[in-house]
């Protein structure tokens, strides 16, 4: 009996001993790697490599298009080691069914950030300067597209003998470029680049974007008998400089055009700032004075030039700035070495001596106009660039404070501030012209609304106020009021 009741107990702690133990059994952990997808996990994959490898193997497409050997993971994709008890693991192709229609796949290449540089608006604001990214797979073309952009400001031969050291030595006049430069800060870093990307793969594609801030294909024109590049430039509203960077095919402004030729209207937006500086010595003519003797034996109107006036020549030295080819500072080195002084004009003139004294010194010139400053160094020229027509001629290097003229004589219309302007003057000389003279010093202009003034009178002095990049003047002659349905006027071909 005794027995039998042990056998019975037995049964019954086994029986609950058995269930008790294989519940407190702890499972063996696994080494997986869990999958992130923009940060979200999509899952759990036995092996890193294997996944790798199938996106490798069936990405043909992309290799054929970009020329590459391999396919890498997406950009925004995180593969992590994890110990884990999760017995739901995803295959490898279930993985790359989720993440191929949502995250592109990478490919070996550059990552080239360049700096925006800022600006002032013509109404003196800041606008902030664009910072943006380009991707290449080899970074030689993005090097070779920038010698592009450099060589279309910077003739070759300028260029080659800054590079090699072999610039010759100024002897009387020359030039002599002390530095070429990108103002943009540019870095190059090797990376993994996204295929939906914009990614170029060709030099000549990535200097156009460079020069024309597109890659599409740039207006053409047929050309016409008769045409000159300056009229073609012109009346496409783009610089003679911008017609010859996008055909240089051309040597210059000059170079023959045939009638059906084919030229390339491209207007430049460069994405970088190409810096040059020079050491420029040039001769200048400097303007003698006409000086007026009055003889009263004769009638009012009579007229003779007793002595004719002979020009001097100073020999100049200037510090010269460019930007993307543009002229943007011009800055005298002395006072410059007279090489020839001028003689002066002796006019007699019969009836009464004038009593206005105050004609100044302007150069002189053969025709009805006087030069407006002095000196004769213009930093740009009236015309289109960019697009944007430039309606005056920028005359610069006489220095800070230097005297401006009256052109011609006529009567003061505007003296006054204008947020582009600065300190300007306009004056209508009857004629149907009107000359205006822009970017004075503050507090510098010495006529008011109302004054006549006189051919050669001191009318302000030369400064940078307003929307100026540096001292100059701005001269504009316009047939009618200017900006008041008045048109522009190339002031160069009245002298």
């Amino acid at each position: 009996m005794r027995s039998k009741v042990t056998r019975i107990v037995l049964i019954l702690i086994l029986g609950f001993t058995i269930p008790f133990l294989t519940a407190f059994t702890t499972p063996t952990p696994k080494t997986l790697y869990r999958v992130y997808l923009k940060g979200k996990s999509i899952g759990l994959i036995k092996s890193k490599t294997s996944l790798e490898k199938y996106i490798d193997q069936q990405q043909n497409q992309i290799k054929k298009e970009f020329g590459v050997d391999k396919v890498y993971l997406p950009e925004d994709l995180d593969i992590v080691k994890e110990v884990t008890f999760d017995n739901d693991i995803s295959t490898t192709k279930e993985i790359y069914k989720k993440i191929e229609n949502i995250s592109p796949f990478t490919i070996k290449g550059y990552k080239i950030s360049i700096e925006g540089i800022d600006s002032q608006s013509a109404d003196n604001k800041k606008i902030k300067g664009k910072d943006q990214t380009i991707y290449v797979l080899d970074k030689k073309i993005f090097e070779d597209a920038i010698d592009n952009v450099v060589h279309s400001f910077i003739s070759d031969s300028d260029y080659k003998n800054y590079a090699n050291d072999t610039q010759k030595e100024i002897e009387d006049v020359g030039k002599i470029i002390e530095k070429i430069y990108l103002e943009n800060t540019i870095t190059i870093t090797k990376t993994n680049v996204p295929v939906d990307e914009t990614i170029y793969q060709d030099t000549n594609t990535l200097s156009s974007y460079l020069m024309f801030g597109t890659t599409e294909p740039q207006k053409k024109y047929t050309v016409n008998e008769g045409d000159t590049i300056e009229q073609i430039a012109f009346n496409n509203k783009i610089s003679t400089e911008e017609f010859l960077i996008a055909n240089p095919e051309f040597s210059s402004e000059n170079s023959l055009l045939y009638a059906g030729q084919t030229v390339t209207l491209g207007i430049l937006k460069p994405q970088v700032r190409v810096v040059e500086e020079d050491h420029v010595v040039f001769d200048e003519e400097t303007n003698y004075q006409t000086k007026t003797e009055y003889d009263n034996t004769k009638e009012v109107g009579y007229s003779q030039v007793k002595q004719k006036g002979v020009k001097g020549v100073t020999r100049i030295t200037q510090k010269v700035q460019k930007i993307n080819g543009e002229t943007v500072s011009v800055a005298k080195v002395g006072s410059g070495e007279v090489l020839k002084e001028p003689i002066d004009e002796i006019v007699v003139k019969g009836g009464k001596k004038s009593s206005y004294s105050g004609y100044g010194e302007a150069i002189a010139t053969s025709g009805e106009w006087g030069w407006p400053a002095t000196c004769s160094s213009i930093s740009s020229p009236f015309g289109y660039r960019w697009g944007v027509l430039h309606d005056g001629t920028d005359i610069a290097g006489c220095g800070y404070g230097s005297n401006i003229f009256a052109a011609q004589s006529g009567t003061v219309v505007q003296s006054s501030y204008k947020f582009d302007n600065g300190e300007y003057i306009t004056i209508d000389h009857h004629n149907g012209y009107y000359s205006m003279y822009a970017h004075m010093i503050s507090g510098s202009r010495r006529v008011h609304v109302g004054d006549y003034v006189v051919k050669g009178q001191v009318i302000g002095s030369m400064g940078r106020t307003g929307a100026a990049t540096g001292v100059h003047l701005h001269f504009s002659i316009w047939s009618g009021f200017p900006y008041r349905g008045g048109r522009a006027l190339n002031a160069m071909s009245f002298y």
